[in-house]
């Protein structure tokens, strides 16, 4: 007996396609979020071109006419980041748009009306792919030059005696100008050496000396210098390859010592290390010297600190300081010790978290403009 034919499988609604669409369009985020998303890409672009305009002489034109100066010297800024070929290929799509919504007229009947808009939106697509796949060229170049950064720092911290650490970087960029580590150097003695470094400048400059700044340090390291030896031939190298001191590094450099609980460091120029005792004090490691690569003949001091249970030292980069609100007020050192001093009773990783959702909350998903690094070294 042969069985009835089975109905086709009905096709999906022109609703049903035009929501998964949308979903996989906005990656299944509420408006709120889109809208939050652009505000945060619409300000940082802003900041990008406004850099190039003459501020000056726009603050002097008559109230009037500023808001169209300031308009026109975006627009060149903006114009003059595209290639020669790509200003004429956007100029003439302009110009194709205006023109079709005019109408040429001679007399009282006859006329003749110009229409380009099919030939001007088909020349701004043609610009959009154009830049669309210059960028998704760079951005795979990015995505593997923060792979190869990814492996240059430690993908979980490592067993101390008598503490523990965690540590956590936030890039601005795809890469980032921050330096974190924690490692036992070969000939050290059991001796931890904790770094943290920030490069001068931003993106892939700074993430290429960030490198080389890790492999000089490694090397040096591993031959069982002293920290202050350490530091001096960093400055050396740094100079070296610093373009005139204007990629210079600034670090802090600690050695802790297992045997007798004590961290030696030394600070080029860094942001001083919060040391929050037991009872709530605070202490600034600050002793040190110059910042990495500005001086070859620098000259470099370290201190020694004597841990007890329940302290816990907090290292940091500019970024968690510097790190700013919807209305442009940075986060502050004030607030960033108190922070520090209200940290609570836990893990280093905990207290890490404490440290940056306090950031968080006062920045509410502002995006930064320099990568924030922060490593909570906690003794048990």
């Amino acid at each position: 007996m042969s069985s009835a034919p089975q109905p086709a499988p009905s096709r999906p609604g022109l609703g049903r396609r035009a929501g998964a669409f949308w979903q996989r369009v906005s990656e299944g985020r509420q408006v709120d979020e889109l809208w939050s998303q652009f505000s945060a890409d619409a300000r940082s672009s802003y900041d990008f071109y406004s850099r190039e305009l003459d501020w000056d002489e726009l603050r002097n034109a008559s109230r009037w006419k500023r808001p169209f100066r300031i308009a026109w010297a975006l627009f060149q800024a903006m114009l003059m980041k595209l290639s020669a070929a790509r200003r004429v290929l956007l100029l003439a799509a302009m110009v194709m748009l205006i023109l079709s919504g005019m109408d040429f007229r001679y007399g009282d009947s006859s006329g003749m009306r110009i229409d380009f808009r099919l030939l001007g939106f088909a020349a701004l697509f043609v610009l959009l792919a154009l830049e669309l796949g210059d960028k998704v060229t760079m951005k795979r170049d990015l995505e593997i030059a923060r792979e190869i950064q990814n492996w240059l720092l430690p993908a979980a911290p490592p067993e101390v005696p008598g503490a523990e650490i965690a540590f956590a970087g936030r890039p601005q960029n795809t890469v980032a100008g921050d330096y974190y580590d924690a490692f036992y150097p070969a000939a050290a003695g059991g001796k931890l050496l904790v770094v943290i470094a920030d490069v001068a400048g931003k993106s892939v400059p700074a993430a290429l000396l960030m490198a080389t700044f890790q492999a000089s340090l490694r090397t040096i390291a591993s031959t069982g210098a002293p920290l202050l030896e350490i530091v001096a031939q960093l400055n050396s190298y740094a100079c070296a390859h610093s373009l005139g001191g204007m990629r210079f590094t600034t670090a802090v450099l600690c050695q802790y010592d297992p045997a007798d609980r004590t961290i030696e460091y030394v600070n080029a120029g860094h942001n001083p290390p919060l040391l929050r005792r037991a009872d709530g004090r605070l202490e600034s490691l600050s002793t040190g010297g110059l910042p990495l690569g500005i001086l070859p003949e620098a000259q470099y001091e370290s201190a020694r600190v004597a841990l007890d249970s329940g302290d816990v030292t907090v290292l940091y980069t500019d970024g968690a300081v510097e790190a700013f609100n919807a209305a442009g007020v940075e986060f502050g050192s004030e607030r960033w010790m108190a922070a520090v001093r209200s940290l609570p009773q836990g893990s280093a990783e905990s207290m890490l978290g404490f440290l940056l959702r306090q950031l968080d909350e006062f920045t509410a998903g502002t995006r930064q403009s320099d990568d924030i690094t922060c490593l909570v070294f906690r003794s048990k």
